[in-house]
């Protein structure tokens, strides 16, 4: 009887052995490659923090960085060139660190690099702590606007033209505390914000009590509040309240939670309008607006589809209550439910709505006008 050797599609070769994967003879190609680095250690990406000299590239992609989070308002998210020792290990190619106590795997030993924090990033300051403006034209205009300030701090060795001059003697002229560290200082300070070797002490912004902002108003001729819903850039803040101070309104009241409050860019936008107008926050903000119309106030929200045109606004020349909502969902529901009305700005263009802080300025400008004819 004919065995297996003589059956139909018998194998004519040896069986295959182990799958080759890392741990078969391919394992020779990881060879040398040594550990992933992270990104503070790359001398191609934004955020490399390291000693050794820093790409064109890479210091074009931080600046990048820097101009965007100085127009957003933001700390830019990049490293700090020179404050990370990447220079150990470059003796070996491949060298993977030794595991050490507190070191980790593939991580220097510790006490090398100290603890790892993102690049670029600082924590949340508390509200009642100081803030810092940077910048030598934000510092500039904000002591030419007299914005409250308890210290200047210079950082050693930088270019004194024309705008530093003038900052430093407005601030001796002021009284204001004048420092001079280090710009290693000064960059740990401002968390990596491009400052240009200058930045203001602002002290915490003293938030006026919403009853006595609502009973100071009750005491004019012709009261007349803001307030905004959900407005998160401080920059339009700040340009509301400076609307606010330029058109009459006796104070502006913001949400304590999901809103912007008064920080350092608030302040530089209202150009010191914020330290003459009272600016209350308020727990709920529906809560307070029904305060206002138990007052006798009239509840106005803008809206881009609003019932009533801004100048066939009747009930500007009463105690008013202008509405301003978020720069893109507009108004809430529940604080759109307790408007008396819903104001919309008539536009001859196809732009859908404006900015918050231009509708609130145009709308404002329109009461003033209306009040003066009135009067």
């Amino acid at each position: 009887m004919a065995g297996n050797s003589q059956r139909r599609g018998r194998r004519l070769t040896p069986k295959a052995g182990a799958p080759k994967g890392s741990g078969g003879k391919n394992k020779d190609s990881l060879t040398g490659r040594g550990r992933t680095l992270p990104a503070d250690e790359r001398p191609w990406h934004k955020a490399y923090s390291g000693t050794e000299k820093l790409p064109q590239r890479t210091a074009w992609k931080q600046d990048k960085e820097r101009r965007a989070a100085a127009e957003e308002g933001r700390s830019p998210k990049i490293g700090k060139p020179g404050t990370k020792d990447t220079t150990w290990g470059k003796g070996t190619k491949g060298a993977v660190p030794a595991r050490s106590a507190g070191g980790g795997r593939g991580r220097p030993a510790a006490g090398r690099g100290g603890p790892r924090v993102a690049p670029g990033r600082k924590s949340n300051p508390a509200r009642d702590t100081p803030e810092l403006l940077v910048g030598r034209n934000p510092v500039l205009e904000s002591l030419r606007a007299a914005v409250p300030a308890t210290a200047l701090y210079t950082a050693q060795g930088i270019d004194m033209d024309d705008r530093v001059n003038e900052i430093v003697r407005t601030a001796a002229d002021r009284g204001i505390a004048i420092l001079e560290i280090s710009r290693a200082e000064l960059d740990r300070m401002t968390g990596g914000v491009l400052h240009q070797g200058v930045g203001l002490q602002v002290p915490p912004f003293a938030y006026e009590p919403f009853e006595d902002l609502l009973a100071a108003a009750l005491e004019q001729s012709a009261p007349l509040l803001v307030a905004l819903d959900g407005v998160t850039d401080p920059r339009n803040l700040g340009a509301v309240i400076r609307s606010a101070a330029a058109f009459g309104a006796q104070g502006v009241f913001v949400p304590e939670r999901r809103a912007a409050g008064i920080t350092a860019t608030a302040w530089r936008t209202s150009a010191g309008a914020a330290a003459r107008v009272p600016v209350a926050q308020v727990t709920n903000l529906t809560r307070s607006l029904k305060a206002c119309r138990d007052a006798g106030f009239v509840v106005v929200g803008l809206d881009a589809d609003g019932d009533t045109e801004l100048y066939d606004l009747e009930a500007a020349v009463g105690p008013l209550v202008v509405v301003v909502g978020s720069e893109g969902r507009g108004l809430s529901r529940l604080v759109g439910e307790t408007c008396d009305l819903t104001v919309s700005i008539p536009m001859v263009s196809e732009v859908e709505s404006l900015n918050a802080s231009v509708a609130a300025a145009v709308t404002l400008a329109e009461v003033a006008r209306r009040r003066a004819v009135e009067g």
